[in-house]
């Protein structure tokens, strides 16, 4: 009879070790999956991200919004001559350079917003190199490897049935969390790019206020704001930089729960830094 309650008891130890670490690899492989497939999105422009939506984006800014764009520049440039002439005594003291300065940034803001694309495809161009120049010198991993899970099994092994149990509740909370967590990152990363495409393809209108210089304050704040949404690509490199050196010094070899708590605690505070580089990069670059 002892026996036989002492193979039930190792069944049950079994049962409960092989869940423990069936939810610690669910939970390591979620967020190494989603950490891992960062490096690649932000390292990508709006072109090459969602070809099909960048071709949608692109043709209604052409044939919707530039129209539009178009008859502000009219407006602009009427207003801008309007200004000139009257700064010169209503023509009382005519100088031809007058005009030609008018028509220089005439013909300067009609090219802007000719080639509103190529500007804004150039700033992302420009972030992406950035990125994949950083990527070569912000390397990490953020996977357990073999030895470690190994160690684990040993570790799980001389613990008694009731603690076992505590820590298979606590790993599958873990696990739960950290799911979460690979979602709530995953919806920051391409919220990210979603907003990119919405901030390009609204770029002919302030493009078109270059023309005038108490108007291109709209269009300079948008070239920050460009910028803001490029280099927040860095910043959320960096953060998975740092991301990886904080899991790699996590031990899990004595005190398991305490490690796993210590993932879900770095885990929550990638979310939150990534969150931040947003409004970080905006701060940086004074865009509003």
């Amino acid at each position: 009879m002892e026996s036989l309650l002492e193979e039930l008891m190792d069944w049950i130890e079994d049962l409960l070790i092989s869940g423990i670490m069936t939810n610690l690899t669910n939970a390591f492989d979620a967020v190494n999956q989603e950490v891992g497939q960062i490096a690649t999105d932000v390292g990508q422009t709006p072109a090459t991200f969602l070809p099909g939506v960048y071709s949608l984006i692109r043709n209604l800014s052409e044939s919707v919004i530039l129209p539009i764009a178009g008859i502000i520049l009219t407006f602009i440039a009427c207003y801008e001559l309007i200004q000139l002439v009257i700064s010169h005594n209503n023509l009382a003291n005519f100088e031809t350079w007058v005009f030609w300065k008018w028509i220089f940034k005439t013909f300067v803001a009609v090219c802007l917003i000719s080639n509103t694309f190529d500007i804004t495809m150039a700033v992302f161009d420009l972030s992406q190199w950035v990125v994949q120049r950083s990527g070569g010198i912000i390397q990490g991993s953020t996977a357990i490897d073999d030895s470690t899970l190994a160690t684990m099994r040993l570790t799980l092994a001389t613990k008694e049935v009731g603690e076992l149990l505590g820590i298979y509740l606590q790993s599958f909370i873990v696990q739960l969390g950290i799911k979460i967590l690979s979602i709530v990152i995953f919806v920051i990363i391409n919220g990210r790019m979603i907003e990119i495409y919405l901030m390009t393809s609204l770029a002919p209108i302030p493009f078109a206020t270059f023309g005038n210089k108490e108007q291109s304050m709209m269009g300079q704040n948008y070239l920050r704001s460009l910028f803001a949404l490029g280099f927040q690509g860095f910043l959320i490199l960096v953060c998975v930089g740092i991301y990886a050196v904080l899991i790699t010094g996590v031990a899990f070899t004595s005190d398991i729960v305490g490690s796993l708590w210590s993932v879900m605690g770095f885990t929550v505070l990638l979310a939150f830094t990534l969150f931040k580089t947003g409004a970080l990069a905006k701060s940086i670059l004074h865009a509003h």
